[in-house]
């Protein structure tokens, strides 16, 4: 049976995500800022989740409707084939969000498709009441422009959380975002990669991952493995493929830096657990002391350097900033890529960048992603 799909993320990642889902073998029907629809089979549920890196959740879509009026969001939400996914005893609550639709007020949306999701599964199944005791089915309802969207979630806990990264840092990077950092930077996994300010170590994480093929939902359960019209064995041949597909002889080169031994000693636990650790070297330094002598040319150093919120706290910031345009100096065949919140960051920085990018961090912190790019490789 085919299925109509949504993949949702974080406002600049589109693009990246859309290419995940093209790598997969889906086709692409569209999608709007946030928002990427694709078609796919019964085996895209698992394949899907458990792949995706950059992207925050996909969607089961039911149906696309005009609605400027209630009526026209209950009639309409009460006409899609419920039944045909939610058992007589299937859980369901109701998430919802509108935008520059007549229809503004969420709360009163999700009351409304509740009740009609209701109606329609008691017609459908025969019975004169929900218990709702079986499993859950996320009903997302979002309203843009006077179209209502109705969905599943198919994901549950988003898509982020890969299952590693149980203790956090105190202002840790998104593994989504940390991912799409990656996607668009010149590091493969047969060259270096540094990340001076590793926190955690997700973004040291993330390349060991994919430099090793592993998939980022391989170890997390999701709301849909539940869900009875899906045949049990989808998940388990998906996640037995995915097993075979790591490639444990790899062995990238990722150093990972902080100058907070406790950070330091975090980044290494979750490396350890995400089974990638033989792939990273974690150091305990200041930044200060961090040099690219030794390291062969055509590395990347990707990093989420601290913000700095209070003014003193900035200035401090701003002074790692000039350390690193000495480190781009000290190897011209090196590529930077930076990602902050400090707008100043090229001036301080002392050079342009080659490509800079818009993309949010937390769902709603903006940031730019700044790219410097180094001599190219030889042709061999």
């Amino acid at each position: 049976m085919e299925y109509n799909f949504f993949a949702t993320c974080a406002s600049g990642l589109e693009a990246t995500v859309k290419r995940e889902i093209k790598q997969l073998g889906y086709e692409t029907t569209g999608g709007i800022d946030g928002r990427i629809e694709f078609t796919g089979d019964d085996t895209t549920f698992a394949q899907t989740n458990l792949w995706l890196r950059s992207a925050d959740r996909v969607f089961l879509k039911i149906g696309t409707f005009p609605a400027k009026i209630f009526d026209d969001l209950f009639e309409g939400t009460k006409a899609l084939p419920w039944a045909d996914f939610i058992p007589a005893d299937g859980k369901f609550n109701v998430a919802g969000k509108s935008r520059k639709s007549k229809l503004f007020s969420v709360s009163d949306c999700q009351s409304i498709v509740k009740k009609a999701v209701a109606d329609k599964l008691q017609a459908s199944h025969g019975v004169n009441s929900l218990d709702e005791t079986g499993a859950n089915y996320r009903i997302q309802v979002s309203l843009l422009n006077d179209v209502a969207t109705l969905a599943i979630d198919t994901t549950g806990i988003g898509l982020n959380r890969r299952g590693y990264r149980e203790e956090t840092h105190s202002a840790p990077i998104k593994e989504t975002l940390a991912a799409t950092l990656i996607d668009l930077s010149f590091w493969r996994k047969d060259r270096i990669l540094l990340d001076p300010f590793c926190g955690s170590g997700t973004i040291a994480i993330e390349a060991a991952m994919i430099a090793k093929n592993i998939a980022p939902g391989l170890t997390r359960p999701f709301a849909c493995e539940k869900w009875e019209f899906l045949d049990k064995n989808i998940w388990k041949n998906a996640r037995l493929n995915a097993l075979e597909s790591i490639n444990n002889d790899i062995k990238a080169e990722i150093h990972a830096y902080d100058i907070d031994p406790n950070s330091a000693a975090l980044a290494s636990r979750n490396a350890e657990k995400a089974g990638v650790d033989d792939c990273i070297i974690v150091k305990n330094i200041d930044f200060a002391e961090v040099s690219l002598d030794g390291f062969s040319d055509y590395g990347s150093l990707i990093t989420n350097p601290p913000y700095g919120e209070r003014i003193g706290e900035l200035a401090e910031v701003r002074t790692l900033y000039k350390h690193l345009r000495k480190l781009q100096y000290s190897n011209r065949t090196w590529s930077f890529y930076v990602i902050t919140s400090d707008e100043e960051f090229e001036k301080f920085f002392g050079k342009k960048a080659d490509v800079r990018r818009k993309l949010y961090n937390g769902g709603n912190v903006k940031t730019d992603y700044y790219q410097y790019y180094g001599t190219k490789p030889p042709k061999y």
